[in-house]
């Protein structure tokens, strides 16, 4: 491709995005003709693993805390976006899904981060159910779970930025985890919602390639599961979302969309996969610390409280500066957090 179609690809892609509309990546704005998310669909696996072109946005989330063999702390995230500009899939040149990757490596030191995009329906990105791979590139999210596992048992995840790279196998010690109400996630008391589940179990062992060399790494993982067609409200601006794991074993996921008004949600899960959805106003977000990053003031540590649950914790990120500097620009980072409970997790954080 020369340079002038190289160029048209990405512009493509990026109206494909709906960057600069209303909300946080546009996520407010209308999405008539596409699908919406019905309260009491079951979800279906393997089958929802796989993507889903006739709503708007989706995507597949990894993220992961991580100790070195030197001792250090890490955290890795892996990400495949589906963005549609119109419902449904088409063969070749027809289609009309775009695919966005996104891949970050933190240290206490750095903060390192990659993008690729991709059009569907010429073999360059996209995700298959059975057998279950997502893909943007050289990028790739490939199961290799056994007969009669759920595909997303065990993944081998791959990715790698301008000056780094890594390469993880995850196995799951845990169910899927369905957040909201069987999978339907309110975000908004307007009733926009999404689709949402997790396996929040993985265990992590593998590799992280930095310019100071080669790394073997252990921890644990978060995956996150979404689709929907219209995720916040027009006065919603953005999030602030974590994933946290417990030393005692119990998971814990929360989320406030900000605006005009507050909504929050969370889910609490205890360590055999069963949860518990936490409604709106259960949990509170306190800012605690800002970071000037790039001209803004980001909040960077939060105090998290569940009253009902005795969740009172203080979050501190490994590097305030963990700033995804792309297309979509955003905060995502891994922390660690005391309190009433103590042990690892990530935040993310967009809008700002």
């Amino acid at each position: 491709m020369n340079a002038r179609g190289l160029i048209g690809a990405l512009l493509w892609c990026l109206a494909a995005l709906p960057v600069h509309a209303q909300g946080f990546a546009g996520l407010g704005t209308s999405a008539e003709g596409f699908a919406a998310p019905e309260r009491g669909r079951a979800l279906v696996f393997p089958q929802d693993h796989g993507p889903h072109p006739e709503y708007r946005v989706e995507w597949w989330y990894l993220t992961a805390v991580l100790t070195g063999a030197d001792g250090r702390d890490y955290g890795v995230q892996w990400t495949l976006f589906r963005s549609a500009l119109a419902p449904g899939e088409s063969a070749g040149w027809d289609s009309r899904q775009v695919w966005m990757g996104h891949a970050g490596l933190t240290t206490a030191e750095a903060h390192f981060s990659a993008e690729r995009f991709g059009r569907g329906g010429v073999g360059q990105a996209g995700v298959t159910a059975q057998p279950f791979v997502a893909w943007i590139d050289d990028w790739h999210m490939t199961s290799r779970a056994a007969p009669g596992e759920d595909a997303l048992d065990v993944l081998e995840v791959a990715a790698r930025g301008a000056d780094f790279s890594y390469a993880l196998e995850l196995r799951a010690e845990g169910p899927l985890v369905l957040h909201g109400d069987r999978g339907y996630s309110e975000k908004s008391t307007e009733g926009q919602a999404s689709y949402y589940y997790s396996q929040p179990f993985f265990s992590v062992t593998g590799s992280l390639d930095l310019p100071g060399g080669p790394v073997a790494v252990t921890g644990q993982g978060w995956l996150d599961r979404e689709w929907f067609s219209q995720a916040l409200g027009e006065d919603q601006a953005g999030w602030d979302w974590v994933s946290l794991s417990l030393d005692d074993g119990h998971r814990m996921m929360a989320a406030q969309v900000r605006g005009g008004s507050l909504f929050t949600a969370g889910t609490w899960i205890t360590p055999d996969g069963t949860p518990t959805a936490l409604p709106d106003g259960a949990v509170r977000f306190t800012p605690l610390q800002h970071t000037r990053i790039n001209g803004r003031n980001v909040p960077t540590h939060w105090q998290i409280d569940w009253d009902e649950g005795g969740v009172a914790i203080t979050t501190e990120p490994l590097n305030p500066q963990a700033w995804m500097d792309l297309s979509v620009s955003y905060w995502e980072g891994p922390l660690r957090f005391s309190g009433s409970h103590a042990g690892r997790g990530y935040l993310e954080m967009t809008g700002y």
